[in-house]
């Protein structure tokens, strides 16, 4: 689950990075640093030789490998990129805004997988930019740039019909912020996006569902076209957990989407249609008037 700081600041990590004893293969250390959210941790992958783990306050936010950026380890982050994988037909550069930018996973994923894509990434937590800039650094060769900016102020910021693809992974205390959850900010996602452009956004609920039920309700009303991949036992409301949704203006690639998420090493379920329309049951759309932010995940979940 990814996450977003507070304001952002001037720090500088690298001048306060420390060690740590957590070591991986190879002797590896863990790299840590003081962020505007909190402590930020780069831990090694023990199976991996390049490979990391970002840590803020000790929640696990997103892994890295930046021997092979087209890995993905993290259920959610595995889902999300299939969702870019169907994007467009394969190889095929793109237009993608990243709201929230943790260790920017997804945005090494695209740049390895689909070559001269132009990227956006727009992350409020500068020092954490700063860190991870530092400690993980992009290939020189993608086309990618990171704003330290509010994600919606971010999004404000690109011309309409910029994007093909807009992912929003932004989390602040481990929940999404309130004015990340609305109609008025699904606009202007809809503006930035080029026609039949998608919308692809990690989710994070537990019993009853209804911020989940909420969040499909709103998109509704702005895409007519979703489907929402998650654990059964998120959608049987027996555990808190991550759903990807996917929305679009144009008829999305169901039947693969279902087929990879069915196959992979945490097999999930895709709704759509009928049957995820049932699933929202009538939940009201989100305004900024009465959003709230996401739930707070129970105590030791990420124990």
């Amino acid at each position: 689950m990814a996450r977003r700081g507070g304001a952002a600041g001037n720090a500088k990590p690298g001048k306060r990075a420390e060690r740590a004893e957590r070591q991986g293969r190879g002797g590896r250390e863990s790299r840590t640093a003081t962020v505007d959210g909190g402590r930020a941790e780069l831990v090694p992958d023990q199976e991996r030789r390049n490979a990391w783990t970002l840590l803020l306050d000790g929640a696990p936010q997103s892994h890295v490998d930046l021997d092979d950026p087209a890995y993905l380890s993290f259920e959610y982050q595995r889902r999300i990129g299939h969702a870019i994988d169907l994007a467009a037909p394969p190889g095929a550069p793109l237009h993608v805004l990243h709201l929230g930018g943790g260790a920017f996973t997804l945005a090494r994923y695209t740049a390895a997988t689909r070559p001269r894509s132009t990227q956006q990434i727009v992350e409020i937590d500068a020092a954490l930019v700063a860190f991870v800039r530092q400690e993980l650094p992009f290939d020189p060769q993608a086309r990618v740039r990171v704003r330290a900016l509010d994600a919606r102020a971010g999004l404000g910021k690109i011309p309409d019909g910029w994007a093909d693809l807009v992912v929003a992974d932004v989390f602040g205390g481990a929940r999404t912020p309130a004015h990340l959850t609305t109609t008025e900010f699904l606009a202007e996602v809809r503006r930035a996006l080029k026609p039949g452009g998608s919308y692809v956004a990690n989710l994070a609920d537990g019993p009853p569902l209804a911020h989940l039920r909420g969040q499909i309700a709103t998109a509704a009303a702005h895409f007519p076209e979703l489907a929402l991949a998650a654990d059964p036992t998120v959608w049987r409301g027996r555990r808190f957990g991550n759903a990807v949704l996917v929305a679009s203006d144009r008829p999305l690639a169901v039947a693969e989407l279902t087929r990879r998420v069915a196959t992979d090493p945490h097999p999930g379920r895709v709704e759509h249609g009928r049957a995820l329309a049932d699933f929202t049951g009538g939940a009201a759309v989100v305004t900024d008037a009465d959003a709230k932010a996401s739930p707070a995940p129970p105590p030791n979940t990420f124990d």
